[in-house]
């Protein structure tokens, strides 16, 4: 196993596949959604990780009434998801870190992400960007230009941390370095590094007041 370091200034997660397992819940949720149109399931699955809902019922289901839909879901998510858990090892990152030098940039509401980061014993962050947040989700890059915009900092001196191809390529979009979490192979080839947990990463003190991470890989 081999070590790589960075000098950063703030740490920007997702939180879905990031910090809580949650993709059974996802996708539990875009189901019972499905059902209730009577729409196939799969071509949903298929692109809902990582977007908020709005960007999938745009591209999928066109006709229907956006900010019903929207409650909708929302209301889904807080009643037929269960008791979330923590990635490993990812309390003991964010207690590491100084609370004005993380955010959480997510595409789920932050009525969800609230709820969802309670009932994994997850912090809040001092910032939350959530869905409705933006007038573009991932994969655009603002959810990622806004949290460094309101951190006080580059986008280009955060590092950010994601599972899904839509988020990737939004903070790579805004010109942050990323650290795709899970998974075998490299969803991009401008992707830092793959961890499985958040074991690999230790984060300290660095010069200049900077944070120094570093990863386990």
């Amino acid at each position: 196993m081999s070590n790589i370091t960075l000098s950063v200034s703030a740490l920007l997660l997702d939180m879905d596949g990031t910090l809580v397992c949650s993709t059974g819940d996802v996708e539990k949720v875009w189901r019972l959604w499905c059902q209730h149109h009577q729409l196939a399931p799969e071509p949903v699955l298929a692109m809902c990780h990582g977007m908020r809902s709005r960007e999938v019922i745009r591209a999928l289901a066109p006709q229907l009434d956006m900010a019903q839909e929207v409650a909708l879901l929302d209301e889904l998510e807080i009643h037929h998801t269960g008791r979330g858990e923590a990635i490993i090892g990812g309390r003991a990152v964010l207690a590491s870190v100084p609370a004005g030098r993380w955010a959480l940039v997510t595409s789920a509401s932050q009525r969800v992400a609230r709820h969802r980061l309670a009932s994994a014993g997850l912090p809040l962050p001092a910032l939350l960007v959530g869905a409705e947040d933006v007038i573009k989700g991932k994969p655009d890059p603002e959810p990622y230009l806004l949290a460094a915009a309101r951190l006080g900092v580059a986008p280009a001196d955060c590092l950010v941390f994601e599972d899904a191809p839509a988020g990737i390529e939004s903070a790579l979009r805004a010109g942050s370095t990323v650290v795709q979490v899970g998974g075998n192979r490299r969803l991009d080839p401008a992707v830092a590094a793959v961890i499985q947990d958040w074991r690999q990463v230790k984060v300290g003190d660095g010069a200049g007041g900077a944070l120094q991470v570093t990863l386990l890989t």
